[in-house]
């Protein structure tokens, strides 16, 4: 039974006015607003001091409609019993208490006595700015919230930030490093140990990569595999596919986007008419949403999703990460920053001087506003010190600015230096995390598939990394010809990869390729028909390919990265159920995911596709056929749903009983979408692992890890190339060497098409003298370099040879 403070909350006058003084000075000591700005921000939010919390907002917006200074108040909410945050419902009482608050230029200060802290085994006080206009009660939530455990748009949670650091497990992790005995390597960047790069990385889905779809249950999947490893005992399958990684990379997990499907995640019983403390009947939801990460509203940006925790609470975050940075070869994490637009859903949420505009995702924000760009890099400070050893930048070329001198926008290069130069300090330990760009300049320009280097931020920062150009979105392995349309791609990772993140399978090209239009017409796209006998066995194995594995492993530099979606052949496509707008036109951009997927045996599973089987479906066919349709619709109107309703119910479609409206158009793509992320978990396919592909996938990459020379790139007198003329089939081959000529590796794919029949050192013009098996492909055995081997689609060899 956790402790709940009878006191109650009353402002801390001397100490809000030293922090109006304090405010004063800071920003008297800088000519320029914005590094004023940054001083400032830091202890914005809400911070535990002793026995006084102190919260800060800025507030300009307070000035600009003329609120007065003492008509603004804290609210706050502090249980006066035990509260589960991660229970689906509770109703528990809270005392309300209204707070005197300071204001100071444009911040809004208050310390305050009696406030309870949130931790591990306690729910801490809820707080939120609030003010009376003639409409009625305004709030403004707190955008720099360490923990939300009721969502965005519910008050944010006074927690002791301090005291979980002070106990987290893996804090002789980050006192280690720069040290001569480091978990993990590190160089010295200015001072300052910045973390060296993994040799490979695992990009997870917290929503659907454990049956619990949160952090919790991946810390729960890498402590068994832990504990096998320091046992000697066997990996499942399943467990094959998390291992042989020293680092993952997390998707998005950061609050989200609501929509009015939601249930109220904190609903007060009544009207709080009373202005002297009392207390409230509230009742809490623990907010469970399906979405893929990405549709953030920035505010709360530095706490965590609660949807992925379980317990509500941020320990959870910080047990994952010490479970990974604990396990027998130690663990990087890399989190997936996504601060370069904001959904819709954050309007009501932040203030107008966050925003530049409506753009392409949403919102634009303003990064040229001082105090927003000062903002946006404390989130994502504080983000990053939950303990993460490396962030990857989402769409760093989103960070623009509209020029109204020029009328031209550019890219805000400035700020993504100002990212890269924000550092981390966990356990007295002050330090760099490795940096990733994901930027493809100058998409989303028509040519940019030809026109993108992906160079630009590596030459900038030549310590950083971006995705190349086979990472990045719109790859799609399982249509024929890929790897030839390719080649000059991937022979661009052989010269230049080195500081590239390569591989294929990931959670934007798994999207993709499940939106490529394939069928019987004959303007289809042409799968490859080599991969598989289906349709889904084909992408399938298009994204965990023997053959494409080898080449990112065991010859191509950078540092190859792998889905955990792929790793498992599972299905994985772009849901969420947390959008009033777009769901129908989402839905109707994946109508192809269904022919890829969706197969008769697994529509008719009692257990999958429940929702739309209520709806009136009743095969994976009368599902294609009507997302088909929906899709050709959709598009011929514009997806204005009042116009598709009638048109598609003159179709006669298995969805609705009477005329369909636009509402049925809304429920069926509610359904669809939840059921989708129910079929992508990857707790159903946990029995449908192979033994011999993942053991297969495990030792490359192994081979890796053990030749770390590989991350470099093809010097003058190694060599890759593909055979000419094809003849029907894509072979690649090349020959590399260790930097001391300790090894020799001589490398033979055949990436897509017919079996094609070749001596592998003919190709590369070796004598065949001391080549040995290295690795080859499941279903080939007692091959040898310098005689005829014939390959089918997706196989390959690695031979070596020591000297």
């Amino acid at each position: 039974m956790s402790e709940h403070t009878s006191d109650p909350c009353t402002l801390h006058e001397r100490r809000t006015e030293r922090l109006c003084e304090w405010t004063v000075d800071r920003l008297k000591r800088h000519d320029e607003s914005f590094e004023g700005a940054q001083v400032v921000v830091e202890r914005l939010g809400a911070h535990v001091d002793g026995d006084v919390a102190e919260f800060g907002f800025w507030t300009p917006e307070l000035v600009d409609e003329g609120v007065g200074p003492d008509d603004v108040s804290l609210e706050l909410f502090t249980p006066v019993e035990d509260v589960d945050p991660g229970a689906d419902k509770a109703t528990t009482t809270f005392r309300h208490e209204r707070v005197p608050t300071r204001r100071q230029g444009e911040y809004t200060w208050a310390a305050v006595e009696g406030a309870q802290p949130g931790t591990r085994e306690t729910l801490g006080t809820l707080y939120r700015l609030t003010y009376e206009t003639d409409e009625g009660w305004e709030t403004i939530q707190d955008p720099l919230a360490y923990s939300l455990p009721f969502g965005a748009y519910a008050p944010a949670e006074l927690y002791d930030v301090d005291a979980l650091n002070a106990s987290r497990p893996d804090r002789g992790y980050f006192e280690s490093l720069g040290a001569d005995e480091e978990p993990v390597g590190t160089s010295e960047h200015d001072g300052l140990p910045r973390v060296d790069p993994a040799t490979n990385l695992l990009e997870l889905h917290p929503g659907t990569t454990s049956e619990a779809g949160s952090l919790g249950g991946l810390a729960r999947r890498y402590e068994e595999i832990a504990r096998k490893q320091r046992e000697g005992e066997a990996l499942t399958p399943m467990e094959r596919n998390f291992a042989g990684y020293d680092g993952v990379q997390v998707m998005p997990i950061a609050p989200i986007v609501e929509s009015d499907h939601q249930p109220n995640h904190f609903e007060i019983d009544g009207p709080i008419t009373d202005p002297e403390p009392t207390d409230v009947e509230i009742t809490t939801r623990s907010p469970d949403m399906v979405n893929w990460g990405y549709d953030i509203v920035v505010s709360g940006f530095s706490a965590i999703n609660p949807a992925v925790l379980e317990t509500g609470r941020p320990d959870e975050l910080v047990d994952f990460i010490a479970t990974l940075h604990e396990m027998p070869t130690p663990m990087r994490v890399v989190f997936d920053i996504a601060l370069g637009h904001a959904d819709n859903g954050a309007l009501p949420l932040l203030n107008d001087y966050y925003f530049e505009g409506p753009g392409m995702y949403g919102q634009e924000l303003d990064y040229r506003q001082p105090t927003v760009r000062a903002i946006l890099l404390e989130l994502q400070r504080r983000k990053m010190n939950w303990g993460a050893d490396g962030i990857r930048v989402d769409g760093a070329q989103d960070f623009t600015y509209w020029d109204s001198e020029t009328e031209q926008e550019y890219h805000d290069d400035a700020y993504l230096t100002e990212m890269d130069e924000v550092t981390q300090e966990i356990a007295g330990t002050e330090y760099r995390p490795w940096m990733i760009f994901e930027d493809g300049r100058p998409w989303p320009e028509e040519d940019w598939e030809l026109a993108s280097t992906y160079r630009e931020l590596i030459e900038d920062h030549p310590h950083s990394f971006q995705w190349g150009p086979v990472t990045f979105a719109h790859n799609t392995p399982a249509i024929l010809t890929f790897w030839a349309s390719k080649w000059w791609r991937v022979e661009e990772l052989a010269d230049l990869g080195d500081h590239w993140i390569s591989g294929v399978a990931n959670h934007d090209t798994m999207r993709r390729g499940a939106q490529v239009e394939v069928g019987k017409e004959w303007d289809a796209t042409q799968e490859n028909p080599y991969l598989a006998e289906t349709l889904r066995g084909t992408i399938e194995r298009a994204y965990d390919n023997p053959a494409s594995n080898a080449l990112m492993y065991c010859f191509l530099p950078g540092v190859p990265m792998d889905f955990a979606h792929g790793n498992a052949r599972a299905p994985w496509y772009f849901t969420r159920d947390t959008d009033d707008s777009w769901n129908v036109k989402v839905v109707a951009n994946g109508a192809y995911f269904v022919d890829w997927y969706v197969t008769d045996e697994a529509f008719a599973d009692p257990e999958q596709f429940t929702r739309l089987g209520e709806l009136g479906f009743e095969s994976a066919d009368a599902l294609c056929a009507f997302g088909h349709t929906l899709a050709a619709i959709g598009e011929a109107v514009d997806f204005d749903l009042e116009e598709m309703a009638p048109l598609l119910d003159a179709t006669n479609p298995p969805l609705g009983d009477g005329p369909l409206t636009p509402d049925d158009l809304e429920a069926y793509a509610l359904a669809w979408m939840r059921d989708v992320a129910e079929f992508a978990n990857l707790v159903h396919y946990e029995d449908e692992q192979d033994a011999d592909r993942t053991a297969f996938d495990l030792r490359i990459r192994e081979f890796r890890h053990d030749r770390p020379w590989l991350r470099e790139t093809l010097d003058e007198g190694e060599l890759f190339d593909y055979r000419h003329p094809t003849d029907g089939s894509v072979l690649y081959y090349g020959r590399r060497s260790a930097p001391d000529d300790s090894e020799e590796l001589l490398f033979v794919a055949n990436m897509e098409g017919r079996a094609a029949t070749v001596t592998p050192t003919d190709l590369v013009d070796e004598a065949g003298d001391g080549w040995e098996v290295a690795l080859a492909t499941p279903a080939l055995d007692e091959v040898a370099a310098d005689e005829p081997l014939t390959l089918n689609d997706s196989e390959a060899v690695v031979f070596s040879r020591t000297r």
